[in-house]
């Protein structure tokens, strides 16, 4: 998802509208309905959480007979044999049920993000000069895009594709499939050879793009460059916006839990090739400011053995969706403008939307992560408000007790700035965010991926840390995922940052 700036003027029919840009101060509602889904997903936990410490508790009592007690146990239980018998049945069958429909664990042994070649980056200048040169943008679209420029949080060495760098452009189909396989392929090949997985032992492959959907899939691509093997279980996931990285790791977690080991292979990237915008409609203009080349292959397996090379454990996938809503569903829109340009609109009421489907998200989150003093501190202040009616703010809780690295999609300098006041977060949790949109720009659905490579590539994660992946797209919707690293993690080989990340942090001027 692209943000604008925190305020824009507008004009419609002669009147200069003034539109707000800012998420809305999540202290003012919080919906108890999401509360009540976040504590449903918790009881239906509650079997596992009271079998484990009754399993202790027979345990702990075991240890304390001596061989007296024994003895006599033995000779009791040779005189009720059909109740032992019963009793045995009834904890076989048990044990079969909970080993059989208890979910698997899926872990991530690696992932990998394409780094494009310096030719392709771009800088301020260049931008607007070649924007100039096109022809087809006038003097106040052009001063619109600067001021976006200037503002963004975007650094000096973002990349845009191939055909955007000739005068004029040159966006064909065939452009638009290079750009795609450089992407694509790039990533996967990077993976690949980290994991030393061959590709026919991938058994069930996600890819992931909102804007390009040639025929064959993009999925089909991939299988054909790397010769898949022809049972592999393939998706191609389109028009889904932002969030769909996380959509996708959530589908292959559940084809993973159907599917017994074998590895999933998530790849998540936009391309740009085919839709820039070439008109002067001012909403429709952003993307070209803010969007860049990008992309991610992600490797997940079921396999218990992984575990000891794995980086990360999936913990939870929380997803929330507004489509029913119309200001929600229409809120980023593809679509032509007036002259029949085709372009991503965006409408005035995108931060209030994005503030409310992440307040859902994070709500429903909660009480699934949040130590039970912030669940109790959060849940007595709501239950003040909502049911005596008392004049109490409902209490945030801290989400660093939670999490301990915070992956914000860097769709924008906005969400960003708003996320960090309304969590009441420190500059470095969302440091990863802002160096991701400062170096490689708004990589769409895999901004997440870079995120967590600055992460590991500064050295900050250790075995036990939690990482909060949370994005947010057209729909729209708002996604998180929970990983849990499971020894300390290295950043691998061809890691993105590998060249550059000595000099950051650095400071962004706007």
């Amino acid at each position: 998802m692209n943000n604008p700036p925190e305020t824009e003027s507008t004009t419609t029919n002669g009147v200069q509208i003034r539109q707000s840009r800012r998420l809305p101060d999540f202290l003012q509602s919080v919906n108890l309905k999401y509360v009540k889904l976040g504590y449903h997903y918790l009881i239906t936990h509650l079997l596992t959480l009271c079998f484990v410490p009754l399993i202790a508790f027979v345990i702990f009592q075991a240890s304390q007979l001596n061989p007296n007690d024994i003895h006599q146990l033995w000779l009791h239980l040779q005189y009720n044999l059909v109740s032992v018998i019963i009793c045995s049945v009834f904890l076989v069958f048990g044990a079969t049920v909970y080993i059989v429909t208890r979910p698997r664990s899926v872990y991530l042994v690696d992932y990998a993000c394409y780094k494009p070649p310096a030719k392709l980056q771009v800088k301020y200048e260049q931008f607007m000069e070649h924007s100039k040169l096109t022809g087809d943008f006038d003097d106040s679209s052009l001063e619109f895009q600067r001021r976006i420029l200037e503002r963004s949080g975007l650094g000096e060495e973002t990349y845009v594709p191939e055909a955007m760098h000739y005068i004029p452009p040159r966006p064909s189909m065939a452009a638009a499939r290079e750009e795609a396989e450089q992407v694509m392929f790039g990533a996967l090949d990077i993976l690949f050879a980290n994991t030393n997985i061959k590709p026919k032992d991938i058994g069930v492959l996600v890819v992931n793009c909102s804007l390009f959907n040639p025929t064959p899939s993009l999925s089909a691509m991939i299988v054909n460059k790397y010769k898949l093997r022809g049972n592999s279980r393939t998706f191609n996931l389109g028009g889904m916006g932002c969030s769909a990285g996380v959509i996708a790791v959530d589908l292959a977690k559940d084809m993973l839990q159907i599917h017994r080991n074998t590895y999933a292979v998530v790849v998540s990237t936009e391309n740009i090739t085919q839709n820039w915008y070439f008109g002067n409609k001012k909403s429709m203009l952003i993307p070209n400011c803010l969007f860049r080349v990008g992309g991610s292959a992600v490797l997940l397996s079921n396999k218990a053995k992984d575990r000891r090379r794995a980086k990360y454990k999936l913990v939870h996938v929380v997803r929330t969706h507004k489509g029913a809503d119309d200001k929600a569903f229409k809120c980023v829109y593809q679509e032509q403008d007036d002259a029949g340009k085709t372009g991503v609109s965006l409408s005035k009421d995108l931060m209030a939307i994005a503030g409310g489907a992440l307040k859902t998200n994070i709500t429903t989150l909660g009480p699934l992560v949040l130590p039970i003093s912030e669940q109790l501190l959060f849940f007595s202040t709501l239950v003040a408000k909502k049911l005596f009616n008392a004049k109490v703010k409902p209490y945030i809780p801290d989400f660093k007790l939670a999490f301990d690295h915070f992956c914000i999609h860097a769709g924008g300098r906005a969400v960003i700035d708003e996320l960090e006041k309304n969590l009441q977060l420190l500059p470095i949790h969302v440091e990863a965010s802002r160096m991701t949109l400062h170096r490689f720009g708004n990589t769409s659905s895999s901004s997440i991926w870079y995120e967590l490579a600055y992460t590991e590539a500064k050295g900050r994660v250790r075995r036990g840390n939690r990482v909060w992946q949370i994005a947010f797209g057209s729909g729209f919707k708002c996604n998180s995922a929970v990983w849990e690293a499971l020894r300390y993690v290295k950043p691998s080989t061809s890691n993105p940052w590998e060249d550059c990340i000595d000099k950051y942090p650095v400071q962004i001027v706007m």
